[in-house]
């Protein structure tokens, strides 16, 4: 609209361009220009706050970024389908905590009856199957200290005194091992500052601690994690599809980036000082398999093969449907209706209701219909189409490598699921305050994510892990034929 009214207003009436003399006109049509501009910054405004108002919907803003009692109700009520209340729904299974064996109990106390509530008559006997009520109570903390004493001797041959040793495995500092792992994983899995790790240290564990010790502790176990990290990033190579994706946070003054790769079993994080390519080749070095990303983003580009994200386009496609223009919105609403046919179809495949094969026939109409579609926008000379379009139409194979390849996903939630504790880490803490920080948050992640994944304990995995650097053995591995092999033994 503003293209048009501007296209207009620059062209001077013939009559009044004829009464003016060359200086004048130039004038003239410097300000017409000036207004076309403005007039174009005013649409670009009412855009943002009229119908198009950004959010977690159809743009790329964190569902964080919206109050979840502000999030507005369903565009579209369906009759047949009324709306849920919270908590659980009629007819869901119950979930109640099971009692443990009486035998396993610290202690068994036995609630009789004296008298007969009715008549008042003494009561005697024991019930064959009472009612059982269990109580869960923490016992009182008291942290395991062991001194060791080394006694230095003097030699009654030439009078030099020797020291003994401290025995193999026993660190050079205050901290043992599972102490050491619990308060990396305070601070990195459960989020604490140094300052709140400490002060739950001291008054819960009765632990004398300080936040200096703190960081001396995240230090040693940054240091125990460097080898089965780098083990870990390395093995992405071999994977055949990665889902990427990357946050802005900050170390120290400086903007950075915090990146995370994630293969079925394995999640890798890395944090570097900017969003260029040369960061990903530092997270995932040579990669030629699938790579899975959101928001187009043209460091991505250079990869072997690449699926765009379907879950980011469609919140671009809802954009266009929150447009004020009409143009805009018709082309929104249908490509939304050939999003639902495709993943319709792909919903039945993945419930096994159809093959691989039936899938493909049904999903090539509506790829051709879509890239007709993206075409359209192309060719429309509405500049809020045009670009998109083209840079989806130019690279359109990008948008359905799920199509021609089976086991490859559609969407990045795989990597956004991942990636959203690190988020919150970072709005808790406003990112790192040192290189080391990023390093010992990097490795914690990836430990405690690539457990997840595994089914694995995190806290036993760093536990293993410190006590195998104090004795300066062999790292345990986080590789999941490494996990498997464990397992069986």
């Amino acid at each position: 609209m503003a293209g048009k009214s501007a296209t207009v207003r620059n062209e001077i009436p013939p009559e009044i361009e004829a009464e003016m003399t060359p200086a004048v006109k130039a004038y003239v049509r410097g300000l017409l220009a000036t207004v076309a501009r403005l007039e174009a910054r005013i649409e670009e405004l009412e855009t943002r706050l009229g119908k198009t108002k950004t959010t977690p919907q159809n743009s790329s803003l964190p569902p964080s970024a919206q109050h979840p009692h502000a999030k507005p109700p369903n565009r579209k009520p369906s009759p047949d389908k009324p709306r849920r209340k919270q908590g659980g729904q009629p007819g869901h299974p119950q979930q109640t905590r099971d009692l443990i064996p009486s035998a396993e109990c610290d202690d068994v106390i036995s609630c009789l009856p004296t008298a007969c509530r009715g008549c008042g008559r003494k009561l005697q006997g024991v019930d064959a199957a009472p009612l059982r009520h269990q109580v869960w109570e923490l016992p009182p903390i008291q942290p395991i200290v062991v001194e060791y004493q080394q006694h230095r001797l003097p030699c009654s041959c030439c009078g030099i005194t020797t020291c003994g040793q401290l025995p193999e495995g026993v660190p050079q500092g205050q901290c043992g091992p599972r102490l050491a792992a619990f308060t990396g994983l305070l601070m990195g899995h459960f989020r604490q500052s140094k300052r709140r790790a400490a002060l739950f240290l001291h008054d819960i564990l009765n632990i004398p601690c300080s936040p200096g010790w703190v960081v001396k502790i995240q230090n040693v176990v940054t240091t125990a994690l460097d080898s089965p990290y780098e083990e870990l990033r390395k093995s992405l190579t071999d994977e055949p599809q990665l889902f990427v994706d990357e946050s802005p946070t900050k170390e120290k003054n400086q903007k950075a980036w915090l990146w995370v790769a994630v293969a079925p079993l394995i999640a890798v994080f890395g944090i570097f000082l900017n969003r260029k390519r040369e960061s990903l080749g530092k997270l995932i070095g040579d990669y030629s398999g699938v790579l899975i990303h959101c928001d187009r983003a043209k460091m991505y580009w250079d990869a072997n093969l690449i699926q765009w994200c379907w879950a980011h386009l469609k919140r671009d496609i809802q954009a266009l449907i929150d447009h004020q223009n009409r143009q805009v919105q018709r082309l929104g609403h249908d490509l939304m209706r050939q999003e639902k046919r495709l993943f319709h179809a792909w919903r039945r495949y993945k419930a096994g209701e159809i093959s691989w094969r039936t899938f493909q026939n049904l999903v090539r109409p509506i790829r051709t219909e879509f890239n007709a579609l993206l075409l359209r926008g192309v060719f429309s000379g509405n500049r809020r189409l045009v670009g998109m379009c083209r840079e989806l139409y130019d690279h359109r194979d990008w948008l359905w490598t799920f199509t021609q390849q089976e086991g490859i996903e559609p969407t990045n939630n795989t990597a956004e699921r991942a990636l959203r504790s690190a988020v919150i880490y970072r709005k808790l803490s406003f990112g790192t305050q040192s290189a080391a920080g990023s390093r010992f948050l990097e490795r914690i992640m990836t430990v405690c994510e690539t457990c997840r994944l595994q089914s694995r304990s995190p806290f036993q995995y760093l536990t293993e892990a410190m006590e195998a650097s104090f004795h300066k053995q062999p790292f345990p591995s986080l590789l999941p034929s490494a996990t498997a092999a464990s397992h069986a033994a």
